[in-house]
């Protein structure tokens, strides 16, 4: 391939929920569909796929998880402002609702993202590449600062900005979720101030820790097609990196775009199979996971990639 104008990561979100999950992940990489995965550790099948990850070379960070399932910090187990009365975390909703009203500690946060980096460590033998945050939770307010300095204070080197061009603009989203991603995208953008203010910065620079462009929230489930991915992507490459235009004079430098995609490949979770503690939810047992699995298989998209000039790649390559 000559001179890429985009180097791109695919990360396959969830790494570790279930058998099936885990093994849809893996043959997708294998297809060339993704380039990176994240792990929920404190998923059920969590030791499978970091044993997955080592066995077949993929590049793999963390998935932080403080919505689903159970907390990995034993202390936090029994009494906590990060779980209900049935011991679990409050969920998608849920946590936002108890964040909102006031009622997280966040040292406890701060204690249960270090205990997750922990047991990532304990189950592949290095730090995670990257770090992002299990339905978006790493924005919110209050927790985007004590993520930030967890980050910083363990050197690792990526995360995620969920700010997708061209969110507003696709038709497909119903109103609930085009609400909702609105909601991540400010939160997303009020996040940045505090990432740089520990030294985290856009892409850009020799220290930045995170792409020039994400996309995945227009683009997921059966929202999923080579047309709607097509699209996509030239949004991301219209918008180019941080100060610049896509446009350039005829042989002059024209800087290579990185950007993340969002995914969440897989076979669907048998329905006593998976989870976090609660079983699967409906999101992985639906027909969608096998949809996206087969549109990143889809030697058309593959075909795309090469067309424009797209390379995949891992967070620890851009």
């Amino acid at each position: 391939m000559p001179q890429p104008r985009m180097m791109l990561v695919v990360t396959g979100d969830d790494f570790g929920y279930c058998p099936r999950r885990n093994q849809g992940i893996v043959d997708c990489f294998q297809a060339g569909g993704i380039s990176n995965v994240s792990l929920l550790v404190n998923a059920c099948a969590a030791k499978e796929a970091a044993d997955l990850a080592q066995r077949h070379n993929i590049p793999m960070g963390l998935h932080a998880n403080l919505s689903e399932g159970v907390p990995v910090c034993q202390s936090l187990q029994q009494t906590s402002t990060l779980i209900n009365q049935r011991g679990f975390f409050h969920g998608k909703m849920g946590f936002r609702q108890v964040l909102e009203r006031g009622q997280l500690s966040m040292k406890q946060v701060e204690l249960e993202l270090r205990a997750q980096v922990q047991l990532f460590r304990e189950l592949t033998s290095h730090l995670p590449h990257h770090m992002d945050g299990h339905q978006h939770v790493h924005v919110l307010p209050e927790v985007r600062e004590v993520f930030a300095q967890v980050l910083s204070e363990l050197k690792i080197p990526y995360t995620r900005v969920p700010v997708e061009t061209g969110l507003q603009g696709c038709p497909a989203l119903p109103t609930h979720l085009r609400r909702f991603y609105a909601q991540v995208e400010k939160d997303a953008l009020d996040s940045i101030p505090v990432f740089t203010r520990y030294g985290i910065r856009s892409a850009g620079c020799d220290t930045g820790l995170w792409p020039d462009v994400y996309l995945g929230l227009t683009t997921m489930g059966q929202n999923m097609s080579v047309p709607n991915l097509q699209r996509a992507l030239s949004h991301a490459l219209a918008a180019g990196p941080p100060g610049t235009t896509s446009s350039s004079a005829s042989g002059s430098y024209q800087p290579v775009v990185t950007a993340e995609l969002m995914v969440h490949p897989g076979y669907p979770s048998h329905p006593q199979e998976g989870g976090c503690g609660e079983g699967p939810d409906d999101f992985s047992q639906s027909a969608d996971r096998q949809h996206e699995l087969s549109v990143l298989r889809d030697p058309s998209l593959l075909a795309l990639y090469s067309q424009e000039r797209v390379q995949l790649c891992a967070f620890k390559d851009i």
